[in-house]
């Protein structure tokens, strides 16, 4: 008798139960009804991994440094006797600073180009695009040439008449060769004293010729800007600003403004982009200037590329 009660209690514990996982199961099932939970639309795709930094953060990680370079003669380095410029001297310091290899793999720069010639050259020279998009740090000096072209109209009078385009010259340094009333590579740059000729109304530096310059070539150094950090966007490009190669020519320095003009209107159209860096260069000649420019008074000399170099690295850190 006993035993019967104890199987019939078994039995109805049994089936309440099941009769309470029945009603929990029901009411789970309505809810996932009622209130699905979203699903992936390919539910066996894996999940994304998180976005890898970009190149231009993980230097640290890469086996070498690639520099490509391209402009005028300062990045072709005119004036260094010793044949590095200062894209040799960052190369140099570069290295010393990261501890692994560094290598300039290309150098485009042509003594004498201008804006112009730039675009044209990357219009022929499919290599030119391949070569920075493969760069891990592109070094760009351009615009000196525009402003001075060679000196015409720059000493003496503005009246188109006065000095003629040649092979090399400045950046404000950049490729444009001697101008009238400078000396030729290897002379002493002239002294010139209150009264004398090169003195004279309308025969000493003339800002007027180089200011009305600088809109054309703003507009197409824009151009250059835009394709070469499309062309690597992961890159760090820097571009060398401009310096006043003849200020012992100016004694009113009323080429100061017109140059100043041309690295804030650059530095505007570089903010446009993430990877482009101006580097200012006006401030390292200033006091010095014969100290640090070459004997044709135009280019830097090996210490003063050197001031430039020192200068981009100490931005890279």
């Amino acid at each position: 008798m006993r035993s019967t009660r104890w199987l019939w209690r078994t039995v109805g514990f049994a089936a309440l139960l099941s009769t309470v996982l029945c009603a929990v199961g029901f009411a789970y099932g309505i809810n996932q009804i009622i209130f699905p939970k979203p699903v992936a639309r390919n539910a066996t795709e894996a999940p994304q991994q998180p976005a890898a930094k970009p190149k231009t953060d993980n230097w640290e990680a890469k086996d070498q440094i690639r520099i490509v370079a391209l402009g005028d003669s300062l990045s072709a380095g005119t004036g260094d006797l010793s044949g590095k410029g200062y894209v040799g001297d960052v190369r140099d310091k570069l290295e010393k600073q990261l501890g692994k290899p560094v290598f300039v793999y290309n150098n485009f720069a042509i003594p004498g180009y201008r804006t112009a010639d730039l675009l044209k050259d990357w219009d022929k020279k499919a290599d030119i695009a391949k070569s920075i998009a493969e760069a891990d740090l592109v070094l760009l000096t351009i615009g000196g040439n525009d402003l001075f072209q060679g000196g015409a109209g720059i000493f003496g009078p503005d009246d188109g008449t006065n000095g003629t385009p040649a092979s090399e010259g400045t950046n404000g340094g950049t490729g444009a060769g001697p101008a009238k009333g400078l000396p030729s590579q290897g002379a002493e740059a002239p002294k010139s004293t209150p009264g004398s000729p090169d003195q004279e109304a309308g025969a000493g530096f003339n800002p007027k010729a180089a200011a009305e310059r600088i809109p054309d070539a703003l507009k197409r150094l824009e151009q250059i800007f835009d394709r070469v950090s499309k062309a690597s966007p992961h890159a760090r490009i820097f571009y060398v600003g401009l310096y006043h190669p003849f200020l012992d020519l100016d004694p009113q320095r009323e080429g100061a403004p017109v140059i100043q003009q041309w690295n804030a209107a650059a530095f505007d159209l570089a903010n446009r982009y993430p990877n482009i860096t101006v580097v200012p260069t006006y401030d390292l000649f200033q006091l010095n200037l014969n100290k640090y420019l070459y004997t044709d008074h135009f280019h830097p000399n090996q210490d003063g590329y050197d001031r430039i170099a020192e200068r981009i690295v100490e931005t890279l850190k």
